[in-house]
């Protein structure tokens, strides 16, 4: 039997498996560490949104592509 990382909860997912917190730490770390070197070189908020959406946006789609994945699915 296949241990979940992540548990449905509406539309998001939670992590629920040691796997599922590891993965969610990393990508927020990786989230907040793009923002930081993004608005450190920043004038505006525009510039700063502009320059973190590349980043921030994919990994929070494959985050949340593996969530769909490995979380126990409603039967």
């Amino acid at each position: 039997m296949k241990k979940s990382w992540f548990k449905e909860w509406g539309l998001i997912y939670y992590p629920i498996g040691w796997q599922g917190f590891i993965l969610s730490i990393l990508a927020l770390a990786f989230c907040i560490q793009v923002f930081l070197a993004v608005d450190r070189n920043s004038h505006s908020v525009s510039d700063t949104l502009y320059g973190v959406f590349p980043f921030i946006v994919p990994t929070l789609l494959v985050l949340g592509w593996v969530a769909s994945k490995t979380s126990n699915q409603r039967e």
